[in-house]
């Protein structure tokens, strides 16, 4: 066995941060967000696939609440090289409750867009919400931007924004050594200037509020990102908020129910409590 990041081998890393293996019935939760996905769309379909930009997945699902009030930006996850914001619409439920807007962005895969590019991709989506957001009703000046997996990495680099007042970031990746290290990188094709100055452990870190969630069920790795990121902002604004019994995916229903521990979190931040 050959060591190649904090005593683990190949194999070993590569099984560290592979989600959906990890849990058994990640397939039928998939599932279960299509449909419900499927059902807010069919529901609130005034506002979809508006276009940021020329690339055929530079467009936002805009979720309109009843009445002005603040902006989440969502961004969704499959470690920049799957999924897409259609899958996660079923999120929206529990903001729109609360009358928090809801947008979720789209943005180029890999290996079709460097990390740099898909960074870059995300910055312009929020700059088009924050120009374009009151036509729709939202705040452009109360953009919270949250995302789960890649895109709680993305999260992380975004709060920054003009218009963003914090973010949640939900099971993110913190820190790239291990993603260049693993499996994940043959198509991403991260390489050593890009590990360092796309991580957000090693930028300097946001005075903006940032929720750093996770749930007490997910890979040790996953786990170990949000702690050690947690603790490199330990005297900033924000919090980390383990979530007990949740893994990977079920995670996402504390954003997507009304009362959910994330909508909590989201509606705090917005100042709607």
């Amino acid at each position: 066995m050959t060591a190649i990041y904090r005593g683990m081998d190949q194999a070993a890393l590569d099984a560290g941060y592979n989600n959906t293996t990890a849990v058994s019935n990640s397939s039928a939760l998939l599932q279960d967000f299509e449909q419900r996905s499927a059902a807010l769309r069919a529901a609130h379909g005034e506002h979809l696939d508006l276009r940021y930009g020329p690339a055929s997945r530079q467009r936002i699902d805009y979720f309109a609440a009843s009445q002005p009030g603040p902006l989440l930006i969502f961004i969704h996850g499959g470690y920049w090289q799957m999924r897409a914001k259609e899958s996660f619409s079923f999120l929206a439920a529990g903001p729109l409750a609360h009358g928090i807007h809801v947008a979720l962005v789209g943005y180029t895969l890999a290996p079709d867009a460097s990390l740099t590019e898909i960074v870059a991709e995300v910055r312009a989506s929020i700059a088009w919400l924050k120009n374009n957001a009151a036509e729709f009703g939202g705040d452009p000046e109360r953009m919270i931007v949250s995302g789960w997996s890649a895109g709680g990495h993305l999260t992380a680099l975004c709060i920054d924004e003009p218009g963003v007042i914090g973010g949640v970031a939900i099971s993110g990746i913190y820190d790239l050594e291990p993603i260049r290290l693993s499996y994940l990188n043959d198509k991403l094709r991260l390489n050593d200037e890009e590990e360092t100055s796309l991580s957000p452990l090693h930028l300097p870190l946001s005075a903006r509020p940032l929720t750093i969630t996770y749930g007490t069920g997910e890979l040790p790795e996953l786990q170990r990102q949000s702690e050690q990121f947690g603790e490199a902002r330990r005297n900033l604004p924000g919090k980390v908020c383990p979530l007990p019994q949740h893994n990977h995916f079920t995670i996402l229903n504390e954003l997507a129910a009304v009362d959910g521990a994330i909508t909590r979190q989201v509606c705090a931040m917005a100042g709607m409590q």
